[in-house]
């Protein structure tokens, strides 16, 4: 006995339907994500209003690279890769699992990692740096500051930008912190102003990162909006930051 077509296409069409869903769900969930930047703690590389595309596949997959808990793994990574040393990552706080934090990584297992007099030592080896121009700074209130602008090269010459008010700051001068394995150190590169692997979770910070936290790398910013400073209604438009929209992280 022959199907009806009405029925033939009702379930061609819920098979179209399925695969679409599930292709939609693949790209927005298992290989990448849109994220939003809330904060400056990665100025100047990343602005307050950056939204950024994240890759999830660049580190293998956990409980946390999907936004629901299917229960792929119940801990540790699939398919799992460590980051590489000035990758910038989006990550799961430890203490409070729901955050996702943006950083950049700058210790990987078993590395020893300290601030004296405001200059990063990983490995007990200090980190070059070179001064690089000055640059405003802004906080979440609107408020604005100029810092001054170094480049600073990590092992394997990873260069990146930070941005330094002072040299004897809260932060500035810690004890030598070694990596445990299976975790990452991350700082932000607005290094007066990030709450990172330099504060212990007790103390309200992030502590060292597990790799199972990690959520993904972060490419490249595909937008940005000055929504601090955009003004009422006039300058809503003039808040896109088009100069900084498809830009690749380094």
């Amino acid at each position: 006995m022959a199907v009806p077509s009405r029925v033939q296409s009702l379930m061609r069409f819920l098979i179209e339907l399925f695969f679409i869903f599930a292709a939609v769900f693949l790209s927005t969930s298992a290989i990448a994500q849109p994220f939003y930047v809330p904060s400056g703690s990665m100025e100047p590389t990343l602005a307050i209003g950056d939204y950024l595309v994240v890759t999830k596949y660049s580190y293998g997959y956990s409980r946390y690279s999907l936004p629901f808990d299917f229960g792929l793994v119940a801990s540790g990574r699939l398919l799992s890769s460590l980051p590489n040393r000035g990758d910038v990552i989006v990550f799961r706080l430890p203490r409070d699992t729901k955050v996702n934090l943006i950083k950049r990584v700058i210790g990987l297992p078993n590395d020893r990692i300290q601030m004296r007099d405001g200059r990063l030592y990983i490995n007990r080896k200090i980190v070059p740096i070179r001064r690089d121009g000055d640059g405003g700074v802004e906080f979440g209130d609107g408020r604005e500051m100029q810092a001054a602008r170094y480049e600073e090269t990590l092992p394997g010459r990873v260069a990146h930008p930070i941005y330094k008010f002072r040299w004897n700051g809260d932060l500035d001068n810690t004890r030598e912190f070694t990596v445990p394995p299976g975790h990452i150190f991350a700082m932000g590169d607005n290094r007066d102003d990030s709450l990172d692997s330099r504060v212990a979770m007790r103390d309200g910070g992030v502590g060292f990162v597990p790799v199972e936290n990690l959520v993904g790398k972060a490419h490249a910013v595909v937008g940005s909006y000055d929504f601090l400073n955009m003004g009422w209604p006039t300058g809503w438009l003039t808040a896109l930051r088009s100069d900084r929209s498809f830009t690749v992280i380094r």
